[in-house]
């Protein structure tokens, strides 16, 4: 077997068909965009390279033939906010051969080592946890657009070769065939008769104030998060400006207190169904493709990637507000042909939003799971997330 850094274009490109050769066979699995995947590693366009570092490998076989890859990365703006300088690596694939994947692992480890590491987290992304975070475990079912699927034999790499589970995360499924429990609706309809409260969707028009809420109300409901660190507006609105082509105004929703910005939800349309058939690549044919299918084909599934409610503001009840918003969205013609949003992903360190996700009626949908590798074993160190 032959391990080679990624240097050249030529190498960017076997980077990218390592996946389309592991899951040529798997009927499931959608290829993540070329372009987005590629972006990850493209210092121009990841805000990541500012505070960090980043590299890959692709895995042959004796033959030439790709067998795998793997990538480890540094973000120093949390690298060091554990008990142990931690890295991370992502973007493994590999074949069913543990050989294989251990010489990927090890080349991780030898390079965070090198740069003064002492753990590694994985997989995870060069980039914020909406997108190519956890190793999927359970619930081997048609991915969400973001959302990271891999073989059920990997677990059994991760866990042989001596990582232990960080954090696990639950994705739950909200039909929208069914009613919400009656006493949600109950509590949203008191929530919304709060004086004082305005409830508004996004609007591109005003896109410019809308990011810096996020940003503002982000800042405040993660800040007791494990190694929280404040998102960056340059990183908001490079992640907007992916999604404008199929983002819907109204699928994004905020709180305002007498126009203090309170509370957020963003969801998006799983356009994963409609990007199936285009197996990653984006040129100007599959362009046409994706546009003709936006027209013929109706997505019938969203996934709600992220939301947050001020500290203060916690116990209002203002997750209900938003849900009842949607709900009078979701039943509106344009958007009736939609069955389901996923609610993807709540950590088990975040049993508030947890409880969010049950008052609503969800049902389980995946299970994926964080894992991190101690480089000297011996010392004792966290070895889980902390609950908020």
């Amino acid at each position: 077997m032959k391990l080679i850094e990624v240097k050249t274009r030529a190498q960017e490109r076997a980077f990218l068909d390592v996946a389309r050769e592991i899951y040529k066979t798997d009927p499931v699995w959608v290829c993540p965009l070329d372009s987005t995947v590629a972006g990850v590693f493209d210092p121009k366009k990841n805000n990541f390279f500012r505070h960090g570092e980043a590299s890959r490998w692709i895995l042959m076989d004796e033959t030439g033939k790709l067998i795998g890859r793997v990538a480890a990365f540094i973000n120093r703006k949390k690298a060091f906010g554990y008990e142990q300088p931690t890295g991370g690596m992502g973007f493994f694939e590999c074949i069913n051969d543990q050989q294989a994947a251990f010489l990927l692992f090890d080349q991780c480890k030898a390079w965070l080592k090198a740069r003064g590491m002492e753990a590694m987290d994985g997989p995870i992304n060069f980039g914020e946890n909406d997108n190519f975070w956890g190793l999927l475990v359970e619930g081997f079912t048609h991915p969400s657009f973001g959302m990271p699927y891999n073989p059920p034999y990997y677990e059994t790499f991760f866990r042989a070769y001596g990582f232990n589970e960080y954090f696990e995360q639950v994705t739950n499924h909200l039909d929208l065939t069914k009613q919400f429990p009656e006493r949600f609706w109950k509590i949203a309809g008191w929530v919304r008769k709060k004086p004082g409260f305005d409830w508004r969707h996004f609007e591109w028009k005003q896109s410019d104030k809308f990011i810096k809420d996020i940003k503002e109300i982000y800042d405040e409901a993660w800040q007791f998060h494990q190694n929280f660190t404040p998102l960056e507006i340059s990183t908001i609105k490079a992640e907007m400006a992916q999604t404008k082509s199929f983002l819907e105004e109204k699928f994004i929703w905020f709180v305002y207190h007498k126009e203090e910005p309170a509370a957020f939800l963003v969801m998006f349309p799983d356009i994963n169904q409609l990007l199936k058939p285009l197996k990653g690549k984006l040129d100007l044919w599959n362009k046409l493709r994706f546009y003709w299918l936006t027209k013929t084909k109706k997505i019938d599934r969203a996934r709600i990637t992220i939301m947050g409610v001020k500290p203060k503001f916690q116990r209002f009840g203002l997750e209900s507000g938003i849900f009842w918003e949607m709900q009078q969205v979701m039943d509106q013609p344009k958007y009736q042909h939609y069955k389901e949003i996923e609610l993807s992903w709540v950590g088990d360190f975040n049993p508030k939003m947890r409880a969010i996700h049950e008052a609503v009626g969800a049902s389980f949908g995946k299970r994926h799971r964080t894992f991190r590798l101690l480089f000297d074993q011996t010392k004792n160190t966290e070895q889980r997330h902390k609950v908020i």
